[in-house]
């Protein structure tokens, strides 16, 4: 794994913990092995190294979701399933999904990295939009709405759950969700 890679997937673990006020390029430095100063030589900003990890996230993301598309064949099972890819943060550590911490600091964000955030919102809204329209759950006209609607309430299972530590308690939410019809059974 190049020094590059290295970094980022340090820096990821670092902003599911601690957020992007957390990323400092010493620490990071110590644990890659490598000097402060190269980290500079990727990445000239705390901005940029924090959007190449934003950027990173969701299309790791958006390569797992349409993953799960391509392996289960049944929107209805990859909607049910949706909720597993939120829940792995948790399983690591007690770890938060990168975009939803980021989201919480947004006002503190530079520019490029609330793009890379909004970009995994955006993301995840469409491919749920993608698959509810798929299974028929609802119209289409109403499938942004309901899209959006899921896409919060699992961010703040996870966001409950992570305050708990937890994890649960997110698996209850989810089923709660499903219960009141948000997510299909």
């Amino acid at each position: 794994m190049s020094s590059r890679e290295k970094i980022l997937s340090a820096a990821k673990r670092v902003v599911q913990a601690r957020g992007y006020s957390g990323l400092n390029f010493r620490v990071l430095a110590e644990e890659v092995g490598i000097n402060a100063a190269s980290i500079y030589h990727h990445f000239p900003s705390k901005a940029d190294l924090g959007a190449a990890v934003a950027k990173r996230y969701w299309e790791d993301s958006a390569a797992a979701l349409e993953a799960l598309l391509a392996e289960i064949s049944d929107p209805i099972r990859c909607l049910h399933r949706y909720p597993d890819t939120f829940r792995r943060a948790l399983e690591n550590n007690n770890r938060l999904c990168l975009c939803s911490f980021m989201a919480a600091e947004y006002d503190d964000l530079p520019e490029p990295v609330k793009k890379e955030i909004q970009t995994f919102a955006d993301v995840n809204v469409a491919w749920l939009r993608k698959v509810l329209s798929a299974a028929v759950v609802v119209r289409v006209e109403e499938s942004e709405r309901r899209a959006r609607a899921i896409f919060a309430a699992i961010a703040g299972a996870q966001l409950i759950a992570r305050s708990r530590a937890d994890i649960s308690l997110y698996d209850a939410l989810i089923e709660s969700y499903r219960a009141a019809g948000l997510l299909p059974a």
